[in-house]
């Protein structure tokens, strides 16, 4: 006969049901997606440069650090290695707000087709990189220690400062080659850029970053090429690419389609002399004008007032004729001339 339970075995049992039921397999909890995050777009200030100028300049500027690195290996006896951290497109009041009062800036000043161009490309070296570097330039070991990036400089330290960034500036036109002939030309050192507007301050600029580390420090170098420096750069390399330099052709070969159907005035001229007024006005039918030429002699071919050939008399067809005897250097460069006119 089977047992009956009493009440609290009962209640006991559905307690030890629940507990277990509770204490079963978790479900794994959902894993939560990081919200995707958007670059926030400024329609007020638009991007004036494309993706691939800026990775046109990290190309140039990646040649440039490595330069730079085998300069300043040399120059200061001691292992450098710098690269090219980032190449932004910005403002340059976004770049100026984040520097000191004590900031050392560098100008230099771009020269392209021998013309000058007055707004200035901006250098900008953190303190303790570059008190590390003249540190061992006058036999020291570079450790400067905990320097702060508003160091204010010595009037020693800006003049070797100043040396240090003119070789900088000199030897970043050679890194443009592959893409245009281009020369900086160093301008100043400013201690005190806070007080000179260098650059307008809504004025778009493109910042190259470069990390530079020693053994035992690191810092960081700015470069601000400003928009107006970058623009005729750019337009430049345009116009000399192989794309444009098809088009041109394609267009110069359309030009000379149209050319070849105008008519031009070709002028014979057998002789020159020189007559006085009374004999001009004695000529009569059948009187004979001695030109001192022999009748086989050559004769020149105006094309649009220009001389361009001499030839011979002849007769072609039973008309007068004159065959081409030679092409005078200053009738311009062409393909093809007939032989005979």
């Amino acid at each position: 006969m089977p047992e009956v339970l009493s009440q609290s075995q009962i209640d006991a049992l559905l307690n030890s049901m629940n507990n277990s039921s509770s204490s079963g397999p978790e479900k794994p909890a959902e894993e939560e997606k990081p919200e995707k995050k958007y670059r926030k777009y400024d329609f007020t200030n638009p991007k004036k440069f494309t993706k691939d100028r800026l990775k046109m300049l990290r190309s140039i500027f990646d040649n440039y650090s490595r330069v730079l690195t085998t300069r300043i290996n040399g120059l200061v006896h001691a292992t450098c290695e710098i690269e090219v951290e980032s190449v932004e497109e910005t403002t340059y009041f976004e770049f100026s707000n984040a520097l000191s009062d004590s900031a050392v800036l560098t100008t230099a000043h771009l020269e392209l087709k021998e013309e000058r161009e007055e707004t200035p490309v901006l250098f900008y070296a953190s303190a303790p990189i570059m008190v590390s570097m003249m540190d061992r330039m006058t036999g020291g070991d570079g450790d400067v220690g905990a320097l702060p990036d508003d160091y204010t400089y010595t009037e020693l330290d800006l003049k070797l400062y100043e040396v240090l960034l003119q070789d900088f500036v000199e030897r970043m036109g050679v890194t443009w080659e592959n893409y245009i002939q281009l020369d900086f030309l160093f301008g100043r050192v400013e201690n005190n850029p806070t007080l000179v507007q260098l650059i307008g301050l809504e004025e778009t600029v493109v910042i190259v970053d470069m990390k530079v580390s020693f053994p035992n420090i690191e810092g960081s170098v700015s470069i601000v090429l400003p928009e107006d420096v970058l623009v005729p750069i750019f337009t430049e390399i345009s116009a000399g690419s192989p794309a444009k330099k098809a088009n041109n052709a394609e267009n110069k070969e359309e030009i000379f389609e149209h050319l070849r159907d105008s008519t031009l005035e070709i002028r014979a001229e057998l002789a020159r002399t020189t007559l006085r007024l009374d004999d001009v006005y004695r000529l009569n039918v059948g009187d004979v004008i001695d030109l001192n030429q022999k009748k086989d002699s050559a004769l020149n071919l105006y094309v649009g007032g220009q001389r361009w050939f001499n030839g011979l008399m002849g007769v072609s067809d039973k008309k007068l004729a004159v065959k081409i005897k030679e092409v005078y250097h200053n009738a311009g460069r062409r393909g093809s001339l007939p032989n005979e006119q």
